[in-house]
């Protein structure tokens, strides 16, 4: 009797034991179908029912054993699953998630405070300006309205074929044209660092350890380390610019710390 007890608990100790080596800590990283990181993606353990979420840059990490389900599901996008198959390793998930094809009309908050009963109230606010247009077919501009700077080869093909451009070569000999192009720059620079200002509080900034009175020359900064934040601010994408932008914000807050010292 007391030898079958023995070999009982043996079987048991086995058991748990090879449960436990078994269960490995699975480590992963999340993008779009555009290769973009998923932050906030809820990962699912289906057989443990352990769930944790995708940090900024997409990666997780969570307990599994082989043949576990891992779910991925984030609102907006298709959800996703895989089989873990350790064969005794600690494998890296590479997960691809799919966006939903909606319809929907693009909301455009005129501030973002982090506070979500503030924002959800603005979002229900309606451009009237914007429904009359829409209504009675104003046309919209095309562009900015502006001088086009002289180019060379504007001034230069002509001249070979018996044509002079007198206003051009003016231009581009006086320095104009290229005085233009430094303003029109600098034009554009500061209305993509507006568009930001204006729909983020400047305490979104100032908690992170920015100034108030460097909140532009971070965004220009942003720009230049990451230029994919200005690509979404051409895009009117805010969500968009802001994951990027916030990439930016350690290291210049770290250029701050050393100019101080």
């Amino acid at each position: 009797m007391k030898s079958q007890i023995i070999k009982g608990l043996y079987i048991i100790c086995c058991f748990v034991f090879a449960n436990f080596y078994s269960q490995q800590t699975i480590t992963g990283k999340i993008s779009d179908e555009n290769n973009f990181d998923l932050g906030g993606v809820t990962v699912i353990n289906i057989a443990k029912d352990q769930k944790v979420s995708t940090n900024s840059s997409g990666e997780f990490s969570i307990e599994a054993t082989n043949n576990d389900e891992l779910r991925f599901i984030k609102t907006g996008f298709e959800r996703a699953s895989i089989r873990v198959l350790t064969n005794g390793n600690n494998p890296f998930l590479f997960v691809k998630m799919v966006r939903i094809a909606q319809e929907i009309e693009e909301v455009e908050l005129t501030k973002i405070t982090g506070d979500l009963s503030k924002d959800s109230k603005r979002v229900a606010k309606v451009d009237k300006g914007k429904i009359v247009e829409d209504a009675v077919g104003l046309p919209q501009p095309v562009g900015k309205m502006r001088e086009k700077p002289a180019e060379v080869k504007q001034v230069l093909i002509p001249m070979l074929l018996g044509q002079l451009n007198v206003q051009g070569m003016y231009d581009l000999i006086s320095g104009k044209a290229r005085r233009q192009k430094r303003q029109y720059r600098y034009d554009d620079l500061q209305e993509d660092i507006i568009w930001i200002k204006e729909r983020v509080e400047e305490e979104y900034f100032t908690k992170e350890g920015i100034p108030k009175e460097r909140i532009s020359e971070f965004i220009e900064y942003s720009f230049l380390s990451e230029p994919q934040v200005r690509m979404f601010v051409r895009a009117k994408n805010l969500s968009g610019a802001l994951l990027r932008l916030e990439k930016t914000i350690p290291p210049y807050v770290e250029r701050l710390k050393e100019s101080k010292q």
